[in-house]
């Protein structure tokens, strides 16, 4: 396995777990934020160390692409229109609104697209990637203004920076390879985003046919152009309630908690609740034990043995590892082996 297979399958594991950056500096910082940047080659597989990623939600004609960028050349056209209904602005929770102010905020009109993956974006940090009917496929991540200093110098030990702009918007585009590139725009308005190729036949060429079609857009029209699968902040409670439907709860779990998560597509929500919960039981089993509260053990036990049963975890199966790892986690506990607080944290974000 190459360095570069293995940083991507960390990137995999792992994409924005920003409490770890923070602890970091120097040296130890630019390698993690390098290897967080590595694009999705596919559709993401948890592997242990896990955020959710990656559910499919389709979007025809216009897309949003909150940090696409391009070498821009002068055209004369209008700013692109949602290609679908969407509900009207008043709809949205006013935790959407605030967090579209503060992002990118950038369309990109052409057809063929779709949206592969969304998750965060709650403050200032997030990812949407998507992908044509050729295989092409772009990631875009932005990140808090204060981080784009470490990123930037590791971007010059990819190759010397070429100056782009993006409506209007600087930045600077970096090549991997002859078919692997990445733009990173300046920060602006508290943030700065990258877009990274990710996978799919690129070209120099093709990526400005591409990105020459972005343009920023108001919040409105943003958010008109988000998915209707998409959990919204405003769709969270009616999303949670559904997912546990056959989802046991331990005793004094606060189901209302379940919120706050930003705005994700169905396999990331999916993941923050039932993480939740299964970190709950395990929490719970492990209190019995030490305890020798047996019928609360029991509990437990019945609990994390039928996570197996979880509809919302079948129904994300398909879409990556994190299932997995949770059914992996419940059966190691059931057995009498639970994994340690740090290795539940870390695999099933619990905090």
């Amino acid at each position: 396995m190459s360095g570069e297979e293995l940083d991507r399958l960390v990137h995999d594991a792992d994409p924005y777990r920003r409490d770890v950056i923070c602890g970091l500096d120097g040296a130890e910082h630019a390698l993690l934020e390098e290897i967080m940047s590595e694009p999705v080659r596919r559709t993401p597989r948890w592997r242990g160390l896990a955020a959710a990623v990656a559910a499919a939600a389709a979007v025809t004609g216009v897309l949003v692409a909150s940090a696409v960028v391009r070498d821009r050349p002068e055209t004369g056209r209008a700013a692109p229109v949602p290609a679908q209904e969407a509900p009207a602005p008043l709809e949205f929770a006013a935790a959407v609104r605030r967090a579209a102010e503060k992002n990118p905020r950038l369309l990109i009109d052409q057809p063929g697209w779709k949206v592969t993956h969304v998750y965060g974006f709650a403050e200032k940090d997030g990812t949407i990637a998507f992908q044509d009917g050729g295989g092409r496929g772009l990631e875009m991540n932005w990140y808090p203004a204060d981080q784009y200093n470490g990123y930037y110098k590791d971007r010059l030990a990819v190759s010397p920076p070429v100056a782009t702009r993006v409506d209007g918007w600087a930045g600077a585009r970096f090549t991997y390879s002859n078919s692997d590139f990445a733009i990173m725009l300046e920060p602006r308005d508290g943030v700065f985003a990258e877009l990274r190729s990710a996978g799919g036949a690129w070209t120099l060429t093709s990526l400005g046919e591409v990105v020459a079609d972005i343009k920023r857009v108001d919040v409105d029209t943003w958010l008109k152009a988000l998915p209707p699968e998409i959990v919204t902040p405003g769709k969270e409670d009616e999303a949670a309630k559904k997912i546990l439907a056959d989802v046991p709860v331990p005793p004094g779990f606060d189901v209302a908690a379940l919120k706050g998560f930003g705005t994700n597509d169905p396999y990331q929500f999916g993941a923050q609740v039932t993480g939740r919960v299964a970190c709950a039981w395990i929490a719970e089993w492990r209190r019995a034990e030490q305890a020798g509260d047996d019928p609360a053990r029991q509990k437990a036990t019945d609990a994390l043995r039928g996570s197996h049963q979880w509809k919302v975890l079948h129904d994300m199966n398909d879409e990556g590892d994190y299932p997995e790892v949770l059914w992996e986690y419940a059966d190691r506990t059931v057995a009498g082996n639970p994994p340690s607080a740090e290795e539940v944290d870390q695999g099933l974000g619990c905090s």
